[in-house]
């Protein structure tokens, strides 16, 4: 990925569902005007969800999943169909796909179902119009034909209005600053940083700062204290990397706001109320609780690594309690969270919101405390409190 690249997690995740041979694939290829998916006339021949992030007119950066057949059958159907509804979590838009020749099925009736439960909105679009034409249809529904690539341009632009209704602008924190603010952003430089490049968070924060009319001053956690000094203006906040929470907090005046990106991320993605109240059970952990460590990303665990090796010695030195460390990557975060007594999860930078609302309902709905990394840092370092001075609302739920 380019620096100018739209990271997907920032991109509408549209998904293309329905029934085995309705032409999803089909007009997933008429749609991106790519041959994403294999094409052919027996039934399944999608096996796996196929992700392709994009640039589409007039949508702009997007990611396009086609999905294996939700009628799927037999032991690999089943995997098929339950991979399929791991999709759903993250899908910010469906595009239910029927076969107007035979009409809406009940397969079709149950996708509707779900998308209404989880409150994902949905075009139903009216495949092989060619065969069987169609009219009448109402305002989140189209008539379409992938092979003859009729009203391909109509389903893009309705794709478009449901885009730009998806939700507001936010901000990671440009909403907080003001022209001229300085922000001072610092970022360890150690073995697991990726070389030669920063990490998504502090980029997209660098980006939001600048886009404020506002300076960002880059600095290691090293040069901190030096580099407030050379300062002739105070900064507006100083933002750190979680796992320098402990000596940045040290250096930084008390006058000065502290916080750190993840905490920023979990605001941004729309947790920060639910991480705040989940670090609390932090002080109620006991020996032989199961604590779930999961990240978004699948990138190398490296020596020192913050989710194996740093957040699991930080929790046991915190609570004194022998604690058992489970670890999730990527796209697999367990639908059974009963045997946990707490989930730390990463910011949340490579999923998108919607993935993150889901995660968080799920462990909600099982009454599982759930927090980030930031937090539960900022917590067991003692200073919850202050990094959330930028937000007091959420910081009066401490009690200290």
């Amino acid at each position: 990925m380019s620096l100018n690249d739209t990271p997907s997690s920032e991109r509408i995740h549209i998904g293309f569902f329905g029934q085995r041979n309705a032409g999803k694939s089909s007009l997933v290829n008429a749609v991106t005007g790519q041959t994403l998916s294999v094409v052919s006339d027996v039934k399944g021949t999608t096996t796996d969800p196929v992700t392709k992030a994009m640039e589409i007119l007039p949508l702009g950066p997007v990611v396009i999943i086609d999905t294996p057949g939700f009628d799927d059958e037999g032991t690999l159907g089943e995997m098929r169909v339950q991979k399929t509804k791991q999709i759903l979590n993250h899908t910010d838009i469906a595009v239910l796909v029927v076969d107007n020749s035979t009409g809406i099925s009940d397969c079709d009736r149950q996708l509707i179902g779900i998308f209404n439960e989880k409150n994902i909105p949905f075009i139903t679009v009216y495949n092989k119009c060619d065969i069987s034409p169609k009219t009448n249809c109402a305002a989140n529904e189209i008539a379409v034909s992938a092979v003859n690539r009729t009203n391909i341009r109509e389903l893009k632009e309705l794709l478009a209005s449901f885009a730009r209704n998806s939700g507001d602008e936010k901000m990671l924190v440009g909403d907080m600053l003001s022209e001229g603010d300085i922000v001072v952003l610092v970022t360890p430089i150690d073995s697991s940083a990726p070389k030669g490049r920063m990490i998504l968070p502090q980029v997209q924060t660098i980006r939001d700062i600048l886009d404020a009319n506002a300076m960002p001053v880059v600095t290691k956690e090293t040069q901190l204290a030096e580099t407030l000094q050379k300062l002739a203006v105070k900064p507006k906040m100083v933002i750190t990397d979680s796992q320098a929470f402990g000596i940045v907090s040290k250096i930084v005046p008390q006058d000065i706001p502290l916080t750190s990106f993840s905490i920023l991320m979990a605001r941004y993605k729309g947790f920060l109320e639910t991480a705040v109240k989940g670090a609390a059970a932090i002080g109620s952990l006991q020996n032989g609780d199961k604590i779930l460590i999961s990240e978004g990303c699948t990138h190398h665990r490296q020596c020192g690594d913050i989710g194996s090796v740093k957040l699991p010695m930080l929790l046991e030195k915190t609570t004194g309690k022998k604690l058992k460390i489970a670890l999730s990557s990527g796209n697999e975060f367990p639908d059974d969270l009963t045997q946990y007594s707490l989930v730390i999860h990463c910011g949340g930078c490579m999923l998108n919101e919607r993935e993150m609302v889901s995660r968080r309902k799920k462990a909600e709905n099982q009454g599982i405390p759930f927090t980030n990394y930031g937090t539960a840092i900022a917590c067991m370092n003692g200073i919850l409190k202050r990094s959330l001075s930028l937000f007091p609302d959420i910081a009066k739920l401490i009690k200290q």
